[in-house]
């Protein structure tokens, strides 16, 4: 298994690479979000050789205005990986499972070249997911043991904890591996 990370703006722009061959930033949020670090921690992230992905934080409504906010404002390159992030918002609701694939497939229609991603946690991917659509493959939230998670549909990425920040690990034979897909889009 490879080891990942996720960060946000809450995370520092220079955060700790050793170890890992991936990572994930939360470019944009909604319409108008987009988080003040994104490029420099992508560029940690690129200084280190990881591949590099960009997520964006979806909402209810207006899909097409997100999806192209969330690709503008990404500071993604060829060969990176593009996600979202399906979940409750800080408003108690979510975008719908048609609103979800609608989203995926927009974003790859802008950026056809990119591979896109799904990542949703362990309860809505069993209990709100429908349509079981994830785009180019699943990134599933499930605090258990690094690469178990407890689904059984087929996974890519697994974030299984939050302490002290969100890590992940891929299901790749290596790096290299990693890269080939991403680049394969």
């Amino acid at each position: 298994m490879l080891r990942g990370i996720d960060v946000s703006a809450y995370q520092s722009s220079s955060y700790d690479t050793s170890g890992l061959s991936f990572a994930f930033i939360k470019a944009t949020e909604g319409r108008s979000y987009v988080n003040p670090h994104a490029t420099a921690q992508a560029k940690t992230a690129r200084d280190a050789g990881l591949v590099v992905g960009f997520y964006h934080f979806l909402w209810p409504g207006h899909l097409t205005a997100q999806a192209e906010h969330f690709v503008t404002a990404a500071p993604s390159r060829a060969g990176d990986i593009l996600a979202v992030d399906w979940e409750t918002t800080g408003e108690g609701t979510h975008a719908s499972n048609a609103e979800k694939d609608t989203f995926i497939k927009k974003v790859k229609h802008l950026r056809p070249h990119h591979r896109v991603v799904l990542y949703a946690n362990r309860d809505f991917w069993l209990t709100v997911d429908t349509t079981s659509y994830a785009g180019d493959g699943l990134w599933i939230a499930d605090y258990v043991t690094a690469g178990k998670p407890r689904i059984k549909a087929k996974w890519l990425f697994h974030q299984y904890t939050s302490e002290p920040h969100d890590k992940d690990v891929a299901a790749f034979a290596s790096k290299a591996a990693l890269k080939d897909w991403a680049d394969g889009a």
